[in-house]
């Protein structure tokens, strides 16, 4: 597509695209689109070459083994609460505002060890800004967009002049409320760890990102304050609205394919069916594969956050079919994710059907079974190359813990809205793919039964 500001290059031919990954020097993101994350401080997504080689090292180093149990646990725990809160109800017109703030408790816990129990839509009282850590982060996730188009210094400079009761001065304070608990935070890190072997608390994103940055310090590198601040904002910001929304389709999904509902339920009951005993990260987590089979088909339709890279002042070359493309400077290059990711070619025939079990290898019996990997550059639900998410085994862990929590002894069956509305009807937008999140959408729940 050629416009007077520059030309824009879409992509739909899984190598081309995986070559694009591949040349990342040639090939780099546009800062000038993800400049607006700099909310609090300079982060992963907004730097490119060494500096960015240097953020992805300590980043990647808080994605560990420690911290994916942390995010287990916080899952199990707060997907059983989200359950016992939903069974209370005939049914549930609120998933989707339920699970954004399951991700955001998994996102607090995790991220900054401050556990939170799982409140549902209707226990939720108005948000007190000073009352905690997550009410700040919440009201800044949640009005993220307009906090990055007026800018953070902008509010900031405003903040003495605007009323406590206007919109944007509660951001304002909101704003500094979080930059104050970050501050108290990393300050108690550091306080830690100079106490040396005494330092023995878990090992949240937050803690392992302040090492690491030491670390990288006594080689002359390292972050600075407004750059740890920056990153930990960066990740609860592309981590929270995400894993909510493939949660929420995937629930939707499931309500509609009741036969899907059960082949998951027979892998979660193949690996825990002893009910006396707690689920365990080690041991479950890779056996779950139907679960997380759910999630991978999920995102292949719906993947939340597309990437965008551009040519910058080079010229590099792309070789499509047997002709050898030279692309202009400031050219966007766009992979097409809807169109590789319902390729008939890769995915078959019913490419735009949600069926979780291609993902699956038939040769084994659940708890047992392989997922199967597709070709590079034909599934990017986490991106490709060198900048893929590094929370990607992050959210799987959150999703296949949860899905099992609530798939263990229960189902979801989809709630006809009006009452001429039959269940057959009521599963046919689902499975055209029609899926809405806001609040008309309902769930019901009942037992699952013992095969």
């Amino acid at each position: 597509m050629v416009t007077p500001w520059r030309n824009w290059l879409h992509v739909a031919n899984p190598e081309i695209i995986r070559e694009i990954f591949r040349r990342q020097s040639e090939f780099p993101q546009c800062i000038e689109l993800t400049e607006i994350l700099n909310v609090f401080g300079r982060n992963l997504g907004t730097v490119e070459g060494q500096q960015w080689k240097i953020k992805r090292k300590m980043i990647a180093s808080c994605f560990n083994e420690q911290t994916y149990e942390i995010v287990w646990s916080e899952s199990l725990s707060l997907a059983r609460d989200m359950l016992q809160y939903w069974s209370k109800r005939s049914s549930v017109t609120t998933s989707a505002d339920d699970l954004r703030t399951l991700s955001l408790h998994v996102l607090t816990g995790a991220g900054f060890g401050k556990h939170f129990k799982f409140e549902g839509h209707e226990e939720r009282t108005d948000i007190n800004v000073s009352a905690s850590y997550k009410n700040a982060l919440q009201m800044i996730l949640e009005n993220c967009i307009l906090i990055m188009g007026i800018g953070p210094k902008t509010l900031a400079i405003a903040r003495p002049w605007l009323p406590k009761t206007w919109k944007l001065g509660i951001l304002a304070e909101t704003c500094a409320e979080f930059q104050r608990y970050m501050t108290e935070l990393y300050e108690e890190e550091k306080y830690q760890q100079r106490a040396g072997p005494a330092f023995g608390s878990a090992r949240t994103l937050m803690n392992s990102l302040v090492r690491a940055s030491q670390d990288e310090a006594k080689a002359g590198g390292g972050l600075t304050e407004s750059e740890i601040y920056g990153n930990m904002f960066m990740l609860n910001f592309a981590g929270h609205d995400t894993t909510a929304h493939t949660f929420t389709f995937a629930i939707h999904f499931l309500a509609a394919y009741p036969d899907v509902q059960d082949w998951v339920s027979e892998e979660i009951r193949s690996v825990h069916s002893d009910t006396q005993l707690g689920w365990n990260y080690v041991t479950d987590f890779p056996r779950l594969s139907r679960c997380l089979a759910v999630m991978l088909e999920t995102l292949r339709l719906y993947t939340p956050i597309p990437v965008a890279k551009w040519t910058a002042a080079g010229t590099p070359t792309l070789k499509i079919g047997d002709k050898i493309t030279v692309l202009p400077p400031d050219t966007m290059v766009i992979p097409s994710y809807s169109a590789v990711h319902t390729e008939p070619e890769t995915w078959g025939n019913d490419s735009l059907v949600w069926r979780p079990q291609r993902w699956i290898k038939a040769t084994a019996k659940p708890g047992e079974e392989e997922l199967v990997t597709p070709r590079k550059g034909s599934f990017l639900g986490w991106s490709e190359g060198a900048r893929d998410c590094p929370a990607r085994k992050f959210s799987q862990v959150e999703f296949v813990a949860t899905v099992a929590t609530l798939l263990r002894d229960w189902r979801v069956d989809p709630v006809a809205i009006d009452a001429d509305e039959s269940l057959a009807e009521a599963h046919v937008a689902p499975r055209a793919g029609i899926v809405s999140l806001d609040e008309e959408v309902g769930l019901s729940k009942a037992p699952a039964i013992d095969k």
